[in-house]
């Protein structure tokens, strides 16, 4: 029984798929990657950054032609529920040392329910879902109550123990949504909400990921499954034009967050964080947003895509 939930990560939907493009990748030599106009991509981004009213970082990461650009990389930003990422890869780090198991029931309480995004918040008491359901919300609409009952599983500072144990030791998640008052960090609660992490490393994070290193190759392909469902398309993804993109958001009022595996003809991990936003409505042309679409239109123009696939005749 040990092995089930392993065998659950290897069966999950969309994990050959994510094989082909993470872990199990081929090798391929860099030379024959296309590269990008760098100098020319760094200009766009940094123009885009300039004119935003609030401070603006990112850390843009090729992982087939080892391209990088950076702005206040290795600052810390608020995450916002971008820190969900990290839940999820704590996560699946304790479903493969089978310390947990996907299929493990959780009750919704009514006291589990906290507000913000999520549907989990109107369901009837005592709903019972499965800690695999929890990821899911979590990761495509953002659930926070889902998000929580996770936390209860994984624990806050597990979290913390598996980033650091990646080499991200300023990847933090503090407290369960909605509820400061379990803060595990206050003064840094205080200034950074429910998480804080910087644009390098949570562009690494991405990276790991794409290349099967976060857990393992079957856990981050069905972890990417996962993040490529993610409904919110309105910020880097907004003007991308259909390129396929697991990804995770975050939005409070002052800060917008988001991080991307873009798959153009190579794999590019973006990460864009904001903080201290002038604007801070939910309108879709919220200017924290706008900023962050032009910049993931300019890096998905920046490398040639895949080639169509066409078939056979």
């Amino acid at each position: 029984m040990r092995t089930l939930p392993l065998l659950a990560l290897l069966l999950l939907p969309g994990c050959t798929h994510a094989q082909g493009v993470n872990g199990g990748r081929p090798a391929t030599p860099v030379s024959s990657f296309q590269r990008a106009d760098t100098a020319r991509l760094r200009r766009t981004l940094d123009s885009l950054a300039d004119a935003h009213h609030g401070v603006v970082g990112y850390s843009v990461q090729n992982l087939d032609t080892r391209e990088r650009l950076e702005r206040r990389g290795d600052e810390t930003f608020p995450t916002a529920s971008l820190i969900k990422v990290p839940i999820l890869v704590a996560l699946y780090d304790l479903v493969t040392h089978d310390s947990l198991s996907l299929s493990d029931p959780l009750v919704v309480t009514r006291i589990d329910k906290v507000p913000g995004s999520g549907t989990l918040q109107f369901m009837h008491d005592n709903l019972q879902i499965t800690v695999a359901d929890a990821a899911w919300l979590m990761s495509t609409i953002s659930d926070n109550t889902a998000t929580n009952l996770l936390l209860d599983k994984v624990a806050i500072r597990r979290v913390w123990a598996k980033m650091e144990a990646l080499g991200l030791p300023h990847t933090k998640v503090h407290s369960r949504t909605f509820q400061r008052f379990t803060s595990v960090a206050v003064d840094s609660s205080a200034k950074y909400g429910l998480g804080v992490t910087t644009p390098n490393e949570m562009a690494r994070l991405f990276a790991l990921l794409a290349e099967g290193r976060a857990v393992s190759p079957a856990a981050d392909s069905a972890m990417l499954d996962i993040l490529a469902h993610n409904e919110d398309v309105t910020k880097l993804q907004r003007f991308a034009d259909g390129v396929a993109s697991p990804h995770k958001t975050g939005d409070v009022d002052r800060a917008r967050t988001e991080c991307a595996l873009f798959y153009l003809e190579s794999r590019v991990a973006v990460c864009v964080l904001t903080r201290e936003n002038r604007d801070t409505t939910y309108a879709l042309d919220n200017e924290a947003q706008l900023t962050m679409a032009r910049m993931g239109q300019a890096i998905v123009q920046a490398w040639p895509r895949k080639p169509e696939a066409h078939p056979a005749q």
